[in-house]
């Protein structure tokens, strides 16, 4: 599908693994340029964005190189386990400097740019702001600021010609959530339970998929979509789970 991307610039922060690496892709296979923000090496700018002034040297830095900057997609962070019981205020607000905050910088860096373009900021956020999971106070919190974010910026840069959208994501089989159930005392067996909760097709989310609707909500094919919060989940966070018994 030619999505009208070729030759336009974006920056995927978080674009090294996982979903962040399948954006990357599936942009790329449109025709675009893609630099990456990430801690691993590899990306474009290797940087830890919870450290101050990093997001605005990281913004100049691609768009001295590009010359220009169509879209942002923040993507980068990670569920820290930092709760009510097991956490304390300084691994919070550290917690919300690792995936809340830099959503904000990166795109306070990016907008010269986008207002140029008249570009798209895509948020990647998490069903944790809406379901809870239980020991996930502070990436619950930073989630819950990212989807207001997607609002907020969508009705300021709406007069600005800039679209703001976000992709909530549910269960994705990433290289980060496969970690984690290696760890479990039994994968397989969680792997099941989870995935028979899941409406359609009782199986998780994949990376490529969230990279499509992300990638569609950036192109002009969504000239006039703003301000959504896309479920990409097969309908785990909205649908009666008792279609799933």
């Amino acid at each position: 599908m030619n999505l009208e991307l070729a030759d336009k610039v974006f920056i995927v922060s978080g674009g090294i693994r996982g979903i962040g690496a399948a954006i990357v892709a599936t942009l790329q296979a449109e025709g675009a340029q893609v630099a990456t923000i990430d801690r691993e090496a590899g990306a474009t700018v290797v940087a830890d964005l919870a450290q101050p002034g990093v997001c605005t040297a990281a913004v100049h830095t691609i768009t001295e190189r590009f010359g220009r900057l169509d879209g942002l997609v923040n993507n980068a962070g990670r569920n820290d386990g930092v709760g009510l019981r097991s956490g304390n205020p300084e691994r919070f607000v550290q917690s919300l400097r690792e995936n809340l905050l830099h959503y904000y910088e990166l795109a306070q860096a990016a907008l010269p740019h986008l207002l140029v373009t008249r570009g798209a900021i895509l948020n990647i956020t998490s069903k944790v702001a809406e379901t809870g999971q239980g020991n996930t106070s502070a990436y619950a919190a930073a989630n819950g600021g990212r989807n207001a974010l997607t609002r907020e910026w969508a009705v300021e840069l709406a007069p600005l010609g800039v679209r703001v959208n976000a992709v909530v994501v549910a269960e994705c089989f990433t290289p980060m959530y496969e970690d984690w159930l290696s760890r479990l005392p039994n994968p397989q067996a969680t792997r099941a339970r989870i995935e028979s909760r899941i409406p359609l097709g009782g199986r998780m989310t994949t990376p490529q998929e969230i990279a499509n609707a992300a990638v569609f909500l950036l192109s002009p094919a969504a000239s006039h979509i703003t301000g959504q919060l896309l479920h990409v989940d097969g309908g785990y966070v909205h649908l009666d789970r008792a279609a799933t018994s």
